[in-house]
């Protein structure tokens, strides 16, 4: 009798571990690196600014 109750507890037991069903997994969407938007004279400043440097460099002797 006790085997019986002990199988009918653990039948009662596995049965609502399964209750909600399984649900389909969620994939989060890849990360994506967002370009910048940039001028085409941003790469010209620091040049600029050195030569502004020697610039003024050579004027002042």
């Amino acid at each position: 009798m006790k085997k019986i109750a002990l199988a009918a507890a653990l039948s009662l037991g596995a049965t609502t571990a399964f209750a909600g069903g399984m649900a389909a997994p969620v994939m989060e969407p890849a990360p994506v690196a967002a370009k910048t938007a940039s001028s085409s004279s941003s790469g010209m400043v620091i040049p600029l600014l050195v030569l502004l440097v020697v610039a003024a460099a050579v004027a002042s002797n």
